[in-house]
């Protein structure tokens, strides 16, 4: 029986798992330096550092999920193998891993098996197969030919549903977000759009059908539930039948200003 523990450090993160005795241990940290790990959990030394601090969810929050030994936990398979609508609110708050960025996940879509919008219409393809996979695993597709997109494969074997991860927030690895990125800031538009989370996490459609209940390359990870949730209809897909167009299968962290716009199409259940 495994047992996992995280213990939380100023600059650091370190995940042990016990198994009969024998302990492993994985830590994570940030690549830039204390000092300036420091200055982004201030709230009044400068107005950047605090930017950050209140901007990704709230720091109360922040601090619970990275003291929490949730944070460190991958999720198991039968997480993921339900409805893409179930799914999507569930997945608010986890964190994504890869490399040493953790990024905690604020916004969603689901897209159903019947639903109009989803590439599952058209069944199984050379582009769609990873999404007819089990769930719990990878499925990314090119947008316009340049934007790298994530969605996380619904349901059971067959049902071809996924939701899609449009927003996050910086948990660590901030730097190499940035390099990534090619954009020197915090602020929300460092992550706020499906692309975005792409690019911060260096995947392309190689990384279809990875396995995110594992350990290793890219990952899911539990974290805390939020209090409250923003749902809403989904962005660019204007092409669908009208139900699909208006149903409010889009959800977000509600209090946080990393969500990707339009903002004012989301409201409370």
């Amino acid at each position: 029986m495994k047992r996992k523990q995280t213990v939380r450090r100023s600059h650091e993160v370190t995940t042990s798992t016990s198994i009969a005795g024998d302990q492993k241990a994985v830590t994570f940290k940030p690549k830039s330096k204390p000092k300036t790990q420091q200055k982004c959990r201030t709230t009044s030394r400068s107005s950047s550092s605090s930017a950050l601090s209140s901007l990704i969810l709230n720091t109360n929050v922040l601090n619970k999920s990275l003291s929490s030994t949730t944070m460190m936990m991958t999720l198991k398979p039968n997480f993921f193998r339900v409805d893409a609508l179930e799914l999507a609110p569930r997945l608010l708050g986890k964190y994504l891993r890869k490399d040493d960025v953790v990024l905690q996940i604020t916004e969603v879509e689901a897209y159903r098996s019947t639903d109009s919008a989803c590439h599952g219409r058209f069944g199984i393809t050379s582009r769609t197969a990873p999404m007819f996979g089990p769930g719990g695993h990878a499925y990314v597709y090119l947008c316009y030919g340049i934007h790298s997109m994530l969605n996380i494969v619904a349901d059971k074997e067959g049902v071809g549903a996924a939701v899609l991860i449009r927003s996050c927030a910086p948990v660590s690895g901030l730097e190499t977000i940035q390099q990534r990125r090619g954009l020197k800031t915090d602020k929300p538009v460092l992550l706020t759009g499906p692309g975005k989370i792409g690019q911060a996490l260096a995947i392309s459609t190689e990384w279809s059908s990875h396995p995110l209940f594992e350990p290793g390359g890219l990952e899911v990870l539990d974290g805390p539930e939020p209090e409250e949730i923003l749902i809403g209809p989904r962005v660019g897909i204007d092409y669908a039948l009208p139900e699909h167009v208006n149903a409010l299968w889009r959800f977000a962290i509600a209090g946080t200003l990393w969500i990707s716009a339009p903002k004012n199409t989301l409201r409370p259940p």
